[in-house]
């Protein structure tokens, strides 16, 4: 995998690059459509650059001071290939590949290949900030520009690669070398262990300040002793004494191996060194220094540092979501017990009439068996509802077709226990856009907790569903004041005691013992959230007229926000 860029290397936007998208023609000017550069000798649309099966075309487009490839200008359309430089006005761009994920573009070469030998080799240790240069004041300053970005960088990384990708970043701005790359270790080597069982090596990151101009260019050779001294030895490594290797006698070792000043820096934290950063330059263009070595191996460790952050992050996360696993297993199985229980409790009151011939006993021992029954139904789907969140499917419903769908489910249970069942519906209400199925399941979970905390004989619930043309007062959210739907549903029960409020939504947690799962309210809560609802609670537990519990839940009732006329279904 490898991306095409346009860098600029001359011109007012020096040091820019440009991605190229594999499929989309790209335009070079002043125009509000093209590549945002800021030289003003370049026409409003002054070249077009054009992809056709994988290869990349430029045609200059009559501008005033014209286009020129490699030196030379272009009267008709030109292919470009990688390394083409392209001048357009003050602007001199370079065409090709300035990153790749390739893992065979890194070669380790033995001593035998290539020069092995190390200039200056420099521990990664708390004490390579400190750097020792002729201006210090001036070093302190720039270096410590350079970990404020490693810092900046390393808590705003949301994953390794981004995190490698952006200090690969943060070394070519400061160090301008030709080529780099980032090796990682799998697994990390520990410091000072012997140099045996080598790790495998991979290539992370690997960055060209230039695109090469074919795959022999692209090639980054590198001495296999001095990658492994950065990584067994944790040492940063200098190297420029590449003129004093006796194949450069023969003329043409240099141009073949790409001999070079080269540091490599330890990617370390504590005892953990996870892998290596290199990067390197001709040594007729740069020559690095002891004092860039210091700044890289504090690069290295930060980076380091960083990475076993996130590999404690990642082991806490791992052990929290192990944790309530546990915890969800545990409490899912109690629920399974206890109504696999009253199912076993069932059966044996009902094969005790059978046995009896007595039908009656037959009777109580299927009323018991209908109640299981129900019970694992819903346990069921709120375990469903709760693990895999389906996508809301908003269609424009009456809140009245629900509840008369949801009556007949609950009115048996009423009956059975003796209580009151009211359903009052605004039979003016509109329509409003919600996903009717999830709603249901909404409503079944609030009522069916309202029916089993009444006392049996005494109790009523009542449900009402109103409609508002805003929101009532005090209860809008920010940005939700247009016109709702409310469903309240309201019980006499003993009321829900003030501490326990706050953790009514919290999944497992239950107020019923072992008739609960602790899931319904949570399962209420997503979906009414996923509608742009939200839903409110109101409890007296003291006794009097107000005693007993009250949900509320709204629902947008803006029909034209809510559905977008051009959307399709499959």
């Amino acid at each position: 995998m490898v991306m095409l860029v346009l860098s600029v290397i001359q011109g007012p936007d020096k040091g820019r690059t440009f991605q190229l998208p594999a499929n989309e023609p790209q335009l070079i000017g002043r125009s509000s459509e093209a590549l945002p550069i800021e030289d003003t000798t370049v026409s409003r649309r002054h070249a077009e650059l054009t992809p056709d099966d994988g290869i990349w075309w430029i045609r200059d487009l009559s501008s005033q001071n014209g286009t020129y490839v490699n030196g030379v200008a272009i009267q008709e359309r030109t292919r470009l290939r990688p390394g083409d430089q392209i001048r357009t006005g003050s602007t001199l761009f370079v065409f090709g590949v300035t990153e790749s994920s390739d893992p065979e573009v890194v070669r380790l070469l033995g001593p035998n290949q290539i020069d092995a030998s190390v200039d200056r080799s420099i521990p990664s240790n708390e004490d390579s900030v400190i750097l020792s240069e002729p201006e210090p004041r001036a070093a302190a300053v720039d270096h410590l520009r350079v970990i404020y970005q490693l810092t900046s960088l390393v808590s705003q990384a949301t994953d390794r690669q981004q995190l490698l990708k952006g200090v690969m970043d943060v070394v070519f701005e400061e160090f301008e070398p030709e080529r780099g790359f980032i090796l990682m270790a799998q697994p990390p080597v520990a410091a000072g262990s012997p140099p045996i069982n080598d790790p495998r090596i991979v290539p992370a990151v690997v960055r060209y300040q230039v695109p090469p101009r074919n795959p022999d260019d692209a090639r980054i050779n590198v001495s296999r002793t001095i990658v492994m001294h950065v990584l067994r030895k944790s040492e940063g490594v200098l190297s420029t004494n590449a003129m004093n290797d006796p194949r450069f006698k023969a003329g043409d070792s240099v141009q073949r191996f790409h001999i070079r000043s080269a540091i490599g820096s330890p990617i370390r934290s504590r005892d953990r060194v996870f892998g290596a950063i290199y990067i390197d330059s001709t040594l007729a263009n740069y020559t690095f220094t002891v004092e860039q070595l210091n700044l890289m191996n504090a690069i290295g460790q930060h980076t380091g540092l960083a990475l076993a952050n996130a590999e404690l992050y990642s082991e806490k996360l791992r052990s929290e979501r192990l944790a309530a696993m546990g915890e969800a297993v545990a409490s899912l199985s109690h629920s399974v017990k206890n109504i696999l229980q009253g199912l076993r409790g069932g059966a044996d009151v009902v094969e005790l009439g059978l046995k009896k011939d007595d039908l009656q006993i037959a009777k109580k021992g299927w009323g018991i068996l209908r109640r299981n029954v129900d019970r694992i139904v819903t346990l069921t789907g709120n375990m469903l509802a709760y693990s895999r969140q389906r996508r809301v499917e908003v269609q424009l419903a009456k809140l009245g077709a629900v509840l008369d769908d949801v009556t007949p489910l609950i009115q048996p249970q009423a009956q059975a226990k003796g209580i009151a069942f009211l359903v009052d519906a605004d039979p003016e209400m509109p329509p409003i856009p919600i996903d009717p199925e999830m709603i249901h399941q909404a409503l079944m979970n609030l009522v069916g907790n309202a029916i089993e905390a009444v006392a049996p004989e005494t109790g009523a619930v009542t449900v009402r569903a109103l409609y508002h043309t805003s929101h009532p007062g005090g209860r809008a959210q920010a940005g939700s004041l247009g016109p709702c739907a409310e469903i309240a549903v309201i019980d006499n029960g003993p009321g829900i005691p003030a501490d326990r409020i706050p953790w009514l939504y919290e999944p497992f947690n239950t107020t019923k013992g072992l008739r609960g799962t602790g899931l319904g309210l949570a399962v209420t809560k997503r979906i009414v959230e996923e509608h742009g609802g939200r839903i409110d609670v109101e409890s007296h537990t003291a006794s009097g007229p107000q005693r007993g519990t009250i949900f509320r839940v709204f629902l947008p009732a803006d029909s034209e926000s809510a559905i977008d006329p051009s959307a399709t279904s499959a």
